[in-house]
């Protein structure tokens, strides 16, 4: 089956000449165009990053989902499975989270002396409430000493491995952290930032605020500043580096169900016009060979196939599918049931109107659950309970 090897395409607005020539540098490793594919628990495993990868023409960074640096140091079953990287993936990137500073030092350290990784990212950004109930991920950087000392235990223990971290703006419009944090990190060592532009509360609902990668950007000039949230196109991307001065573009939801958007972000950086526009029948492939990837990366066809499922509903945005068959197609259990079931779609139809747009979780205005007494003093970090690291990875 075609995996968009020759794509349609439609044509688009020249890049300009700043983003075509623009290299990212992550320590040692020049990322050109600077493009990363955004850690997202669930998704970015091996067989999704090979898709991405296959479409970029091997361009760009993708980066492993999330990894709990306990479950990495006491080598549970599914993270040592999570930490599986490609012969082809270079470089391999590994998202860490954690809260606890020794614990994270010996991750990094476990890291570097079993050549697991080639770069690692901390995960300071994660919103989810099993993690900043914890005081993790987007809850953390409001504990500044807590924030300093983690990013120091990495930083140290990491050798000649570039460290980046990806965050948010903060926990709420009263409780905003990202610049303290980004001088924090460039204090600390830390290579590059990303940033979503959205607060903890936001969730992925309303607008990022691009604005605030902008000030960003001003107030750490010495190292790199990429931009997340609302990339939707890759004229997204071009958009958000000529009105930040940011130096990359973080994809996340954007690429859910569309791991051919990769392509387009690697022409429009290159100066390109084209951007792929597939028919039902080329996603249908791609929907077939991810299936099967991950039936391969797990081991078990049935069980590749039923982790697919959650991925139906993106590839098939916009497309008419009628609400039975996107049933029967999300409750397949084998390659033969989704090769039958995909035969079954009028395939000839064209990429549809307005499917580049927003996709995934859209959902905002949520009250942060966090540790008690966690808002009180961002100097105190007494409040990070002696389990606040996780034990499973993934998210």
């Amino acid at each position: 089956m075609t995996t968009l090897a020759t794509p349609p395409a439609t044509p688009a607005p020249a890049a300009p000449e700043a983003a075509a020539a623009a290299t990212l540098t992550i320590g040692p490793h020049a990322v050109r165009p600077p493009v990363v594919l955004a850690p997202m628990a669930g998704i970015t495993n091996a067989p999704f990053r090979t898709l991405c990868r296959e479409f970029s023409g091997g361009k760009g960074l993708f980066v492993s989902e999330m990894i709990t640096t306990r479950a990495l140091v006491e080598r549970n079953d599914k993270t040592m499975q999570l930490i599986h990287f490609d012969e082809t993936e270079t470089p391999r990137s590994i998202q860490l989270y954690g809260v606890d500073p020794v614990t994270v030092g010996k991750a990094v350290r476990m890291i570097v002396d079993e050549d697991l990784a080639d770069h690692i990212d901390l995960n300071f950004g994660c919103p989810v409430p099993k993690v900043t109930r914890k005081g993790g991920g987007s809850a953390l950087p409001y504990k500044r000493p807590l924030l300093r000392a983690i990013l120091r235990e990495a930083v140290g223990n990491a050798g000649a491995l570039p460290v980046t971290m990806k965050m948010r703006k903060g926990i709420d419009d009263d409780h905003l952290t990202y610049l303290d944090a980004g001088r924090i990190a460039v204090g600390e060592g830390v290579t590059a930032i990303a940033l979503h532009g959205r607060t903890a509360a936001q969730h992925y609902g309303g607008t990022a605020d691009w604005d605030a990668i902008a000030r960003l950007k001003e107030h750490v000039p010495e190292i790199p500043v990429l931009g997340n949230g609302d990339i939707w196109s890759a004229d997204d991307a071009l958009r958000m580096v000529r009105e930040t001065g940011c130096d990359g573009v973080v994809v996340g939801r954007g690429c859910l169900g569309r791991p051919w958007l990769f392509r387009d972000l690697v022409s429009a950086f290159e100066g390109g016009t084209e951007r792929v526009t597939p028919t039902l029948r080329e996603v249908a492939a791609v929907m077939r060979r991810h299936a099967e990837l991950l039936g391969e990366w797990i081991g078990d066809e049935s069980r590749g196939v039923i982790d697919f499922r959650k991925h139906v509903a993106w590839y098939l945005k916009g497309f008419s599918v009628g609400s039975e068959m996107r049933k029967r197609l999300a409750i397949t259990s084998s390659l033969a049931e989704l090769d039958e079931q995909l035969g079954l779609l009028a395939l000839d139809q064209p990429w549809p109107e307005g499917a580049d747009g927003p996709r995934g979780r859209t959902s905002g205005n949520n009250r942060v659950v966090l540790p008690d007494g966690w808002l009180k003093d961002p100097y105190d970090c007494a409040s990070v309970a002696a389990d606040a690291e996780l034990d499973t990875s993934g998210g």
